[in-house]
This record gives structure tokens, C-alpha cells and sequence, in this order.
């Protein structure tokens, strides 16, 4: 799933706006979206995100397998990649702090954080970070959700005879996993996202309690 590079990076903005940060990057991963990036708020985040995906490791690697913050700064113990450490640094990057992207059960990527001294996060600013990371991947899920189920016979549009299951699974969802509605059908579009499924059958699945998002 490709997703458009043509609009602004406003994915990345609210992360420069209100964390200590000098730059930021969002990436997808894995399965079933593209292993690329989705925006950055400029070109030396952009090329040590694409170095990151180049050379298949990095924080944001191992934050999405670790589903945990990395916090890397100047002074950390020596880095598990040394050539991406190196060009880091040569670049004037002092520290990186990656946050995974995940809704559900479903891992998206990660979003690089970038700061040009070797300063770490607050515990403040790591909460907050995580909160927006939690936002950030709500929307890069609807947005290749959206597109997929554009698409003439695409398996993830919703048919108009499936209203009724969709409405019901969406308020099991809702009691199950304590979110909003809006939220509640995202996390079922993503089931049927990842799954190559009709979002009927998931709703179906999760009415016949095959499926849960319990807490």
C-alpha cells in the first residue's frame, strides 16, 4: 500500500511542535503496507529514516519489534549499528528517540525523533511522544485503509448489506475495548486490513466472539 508522498508532512508536525525535538520521521514497516517513508519535516530526517529502512535496522526497527520506546543519546552504550550510529552522528545528531506505530494487535512502523544535542526526553515528553505516536498511527492506518477500500473490488470496502453486523461489532468493540466508536471501527477495518478480509466477515467473527479486543 503506497501511501502520497505529494502532501504536507503533517503527520510529522505535531511531534516537532511540541516536543524538544529538531526533526522527525514516520515509516511503515511491514506487511501489509510498503517498507517506506510516510513524511518527514526535512531532508536529513528523511535520508537517516530511508538509511534506516536501507540497511533494515535501526530504533525504529526495534522499536516496532519490541513495541517499546528506543531512547538513544550521546553516551549510551555502545550501539548495536555502528555504521548507522556513524552516520548519525556525522551528521550532527546527537540523539534519536523511535516510538512504535500500533493499533491493535496490528504493528505499523515507527516514528524517529531527532535532537541535535545530547539531551534525553522527560518522562513528560516520552508519555506525550507515545500519545502522539498512538494518534500518528490511528491515522496512517485510516489513511491506507481509505485508499484500499477505494479501490474498485477492493476486499476492504464495506458493502451496503453489512451495516447491521458492522454496527454491532462496532459496539461490542467499543465495550471491549474502551474506545471511542470512530476508534472502535478503525480497529476492526485494521483486523480486516491486515487479514485480507472483507470487513463484514471480521464483524461477523468478532459478533460470533471468534474475535476480541479485551483489555
Amino acid at each position: 500500500m503506497v501511501l502520497d508522498h505529494s502532501a504536507p508532512p503533517t503527520l510529522c508536525q505535531p511531534f516537532l511542535e511540541s516536543l524538544p525535538i529538531a526533526r522527525a520521521a514516520i515509516s511503515t514497516l511491514q506487511d501489509p503496507f510498503d517498507i517506506e517513508t510516510v513524511c518527514a519535516t526535512d531532508a536529513l530526517a528523511a535520508r537517516l529514516d530511508e538509511l534506516q529502512i536501507d540497511l533494515g535496522q535501526g530504533p525504529c526497527w526495534q522499536a516496532l519489534s519490541t513495541r517499546a520506546p528506543v531512547l538513544i543519546t550521546a553516551g549510551s552504550p555502545d550501539s548495536a549499528w555502528p555504521s548507522l550510529s556513524s552516520a548519525i552522528a556525522s551528521s550532527g545528531i546527537h540523539s534519536v528517540f523511535a516510538f512504535p506505530l500500533i493499533v491493535g494487535a496490528l504493528g505499523i512502523g515507527a516514528v524517529d525523533l531527532y535532537l541535535d544535542t545530547p539531551e534525553p526526553l522527560s518522562p513528560a515528553d516520552i508519555g506525550h511522544a507515545e500519545t502522539l505516536a498512538g494518534i500518528a498511527a490511528m491515522q496512517v492506518l485510516n489513511q491506507a485503509v481509505e485508499r484500499r477500500s477505494a479501490e474498485d473490488g477492493g476486499p476492504f470496502a464495506e458493502s451496503p448489506y453489512s451495516r447491521r453486523e458492522v454496527h454491532q461489532a462496532t459496539g461490542m468493540v467499543v465495550a471491549q475495548a474502551k474506545v471511542s466508536p470512530a476508534d472502535a471501527l478503525l480497529l476492526i477495518r485494521a483486523r480486516a486490513f491486515a487479514e485480507g478480509l472483507p470487513v463484514r466477515e471480521i464483524a461477523t467473527r468478532i459478533i460470533d466472539r471468534e474475535i476480541s479486543f479485551q483489555l
